[in-house]
């Protein structure tokens, strides 16, 4: 048995083998309590920092990325303990097959790693977007969903150059001085992107609008609904999307309909010019009594001008910030009220041949 278990196989012996596996089969078997360890770990780090830790969420996130990344660890050093096979020993285009294995092996655990990463910064994400949640502002929630993608876009740039230097052994340095003139030139081609990206920032720190928003701009009407790294998308009243350069969004006028204190609303009266005056007065007087009753906040009803064809006034007023739907259903009212008031006072509108309804006096 003791001649079995120590014979050579493949420049090892067996015994090295068994034990190897048996370690392998070993942490398989142990892995998610391992995984569970190592979360647990992290989870009384953050809730030092005062963060609200959901464990199941975080083991839906990170859990299997995780458990792959120690699974392909333990495998990687294990097996590395092993002698190359002398049978193996080969190249494939000028290159020895153990480092190839080597290499790809090196370049599977860094895309485990930052595979892993890419996880955490998901769910750090999701418990900053709880704790904004119960705010009203939509600022906070698209500035962390920009980060976030913006923090993914690094991890992957990294691990993109840390297998170039670790898979391929190409120094960084060198790689990247040589891509300087490269660079330079995608620079010059990338312009606009580079621009709208640099206008990205400023939205989101200067803060003019932000998702949910109404915005008017460069004859667009429409809510923000998504502010990207190189756009920021409005579905519009006529319910199209459009896409906008951030950079035509930080150049252009945008006038930011949400922001707005109050509602304006504006009607005028082009009247018969055989209307007396004492008439057009008690007419303007009536008007602003009848808007004192509304839900109305200013007003102003004046004679504007005295056309050739037509005395004009205008009546404006405002209101608080209600719904689109809210305002127009009180201009009609207001608007039929002031027509009922016409009839009532005799007064014709200018071009009408015929009095509405009775005069009075």
């Amino acid at each position: 048995m003791v001649d079995f278990i120590n014979k050579i196989i493949l420049d090892n012996p067996l015994v090295d083998y068994l034990m190897a596996a048996g370690f392998i089969f070993l942490v398989i078997v142990l892995k998610k309590s391992a995984s569970k360890k190592i979360t647990r770990v992290i989870f009384s780090l953050f809730r030092k920092m005062g963060r609200p830790i959901n464990e199941q969420e975080f083991f839906d996130l990170v859990l299997q990325p995780l458990e792959r990344f120690i699974v392909f660890l333990t495998v990687y050093f294990t097996v590395g303990g092993l002698n190359f096979p002398r049978a193996l020993v080969f190249k494939i285009f000028h290159v020895q097959f153990d480092v190839i294995l080597d290499r790809a092996s090196i370049g599977i655990l860094l895309y485990l790693f930052f595979n892993m990463l890419l996880r955490v910064t998901d769910y750090l994400a999701v418990i900053m977007e709880k704790r904004v949640a119960a705010t009203y502002e939509m600022k906070d929630d698209q500035l962390i969903i920009f980060f976030r993608e913006f923090l993914k876009g690094i991890l992957i740039i990294f691990c993109g150059l840390l297998i170039i230097r670790f898979v391929f052994n190409q120094d960084i340095t060198n790689f990247l001085a040589g891509l300087s003139l490269a660079g330079a030139a995608i620079a010059l081609a990338a312009k606009e992107s580079i621009e709208n990206l640099i206008a990205s920032f400023i939205i989101f720190f200067d803060k003019p609008f932000s998702v949910g928003d109404l915005l008017k701009v460069n004859q667009v009407n429409g809510t923000v609904e998504k502010i990207g790294l190189r756009s920021t998308r409005i579905r519009t009243i006529e319910k199209t999307y459009v896409t906008i350069p951030n950079k035509q969004m930080v150049d252009s006028i945008v006038d930011n309909l949400s922001l707005r204190n109050k509602r304006r609303a504006e009607l005028i009266l082009n009247l018969s010019l055989v209307t007396p005056a004492a008439r057009l007065t008690q007419l303007v007087n009536k008007i602003d009594e009848l808007l004192s009753h509304q839900k109305v906040t200013d007003k102003s009803v004046l004679l504007s001008d005295i056309k050739i064809d037509a005395y004009v006034v205008v009546v404006e007023y405002f209101t608080e910030v209600i719904t689109f739907a809210d305002f127009n259903l009180l201009k009609q009212q207001i608007n039929f009220l002031i027509l009922e008031l016409l009839e009532l006072e005799g007064v014709d509108v200018a071009g009408k041949d015929k009095p509405i309804g009775p005069r009075l006096g």
